[in-house]
């Protein structure tokens, strides 16, 4: 008797390292193979190496990537991309941590078991650059759409007041009003901050802007490098290993123990800055070689 209570107790030891081993785990649910997103993934692993399983959204529909995250049973699922998120956030019962999303709250309403790091990066940080890179700067213009930036621009509004900026938004709702609204402007900012959001930002709007930047002598930070090597003065850009590594830690503190609600969502801490050099010249702004040995250079 003694002896089979023995191997029971063995089993039962032997089965509560197997389930505190598989708690370990992290599934990972990838909305598309591409470089950022798969340097994300190896920012996460270098804050959090352990045992990782990753599917690919394109590989699989969403009602499979479900079942195959409750067959795996992991202790915790990484969402990368705004389209993994919008598959997984039906779990309740596993954290899960997002990665490489832009605009999450739009796509969440209040569950507690989801964190995660946004693509955002906050205004503090984006009028901090703005004033080292143009330090007379004290009105800046801005166009958004309230049913899709108006929380980031409520955000702005505190951060430029913080920092002694004049932030002048104006609401849009239709695409074809944007070129209107910016040549209003004209007289009145000493820069415009262009937000990623999808009513004022398209492949013509922002042909518009960067001729209207040069037209008016108004320099233009942008949310990516790609258009500053269109022309725009500057931007911050996020680096996605960095983010990465930002969401392996919260990933950590959650398989330690520490439950989701305690562990909260942010956005993006480490930036690169890019400045065209051309158009710092054609504006007439003379950047610092502070500023400018920290910068990524566009000629």
């Amino acid at each position: 008797m003694v002896k089979f209570f023995s191997i029971i107790i063995i089993l039962s030891l032997a089965l509560f390292q197997e389930t505190a081993a598989g708690s370990q785990d992290v599934v990972v649910i990838q909305s598309l193979r591409v470089k950022p997103y798969d340097d994300a993934l190896l920012g996460f692993k270098s804050a959090l190496p352990g045992r990782i399983k990753k599917l690919l959204l394109p590989e699989t529909d969403g009602a499979d990537a479900v079942r195959a995250v409750r067959e795996a049973r992991p202790g915790l699922i990484l969402a990368i991309g705004a389209e993994a998120l919008a598959k997984v956030r039906r779990i309740k019962d596993i954290p899960i941590v997002y990665l490489m999303v832009l605009n999450p709250h739009t796509l969440l309403q209040g569950e507690d078991n989801i964190t995660g790091v946004s693509m955002s990066i906050p205004p503090e940080m984006q009028f901090a650059a703005m004033q080292k890179v143009i330090p007379h700067i004290r009105r800046v213009g801005l166009l958004y759409d309230p049913g899709k930036t108006g929380f980031l621009v409520k955000k702005a509004q505190l951060a430029a007041r913080g920092a002694g900026i004049e932030l002048m938004a104006r609401e849009v709702h239709r695409t074809k009003d944007v070129p209107e609204l910016i040549n209003s402007m004209k007289d009145t900012v000493q820069a415009f901050w262009m937000i990623p959001d999808t009513t004022v930002v398209t492949p013509e709007t922002v042909n518009f802007l960067l001729l209207f930047s040069l037209e008016n002598r108004i320099p233009i930070l942008a949310f990516s490098g790609k258009y500053v090597e269109a022309g725009a003065l500057m931007s911050l850009d996020i680096n996605a290993f960095n983010l990465g590594k930002q969401a392996g830690e919260a990933a950590r503190k959650i398989l330690s123990g520490t439950h989701v609600r305690e562990v909260p969502r942010i956005d993006a801490k480490n930036v690169v800055l890019s400045i065209n050099t051309k158009t710092a010249k054609k504006l007439g702004i003379a950047v610092s070689d502070e500023v400018m040995a920290r910068a990524r250079k566009v000629r």
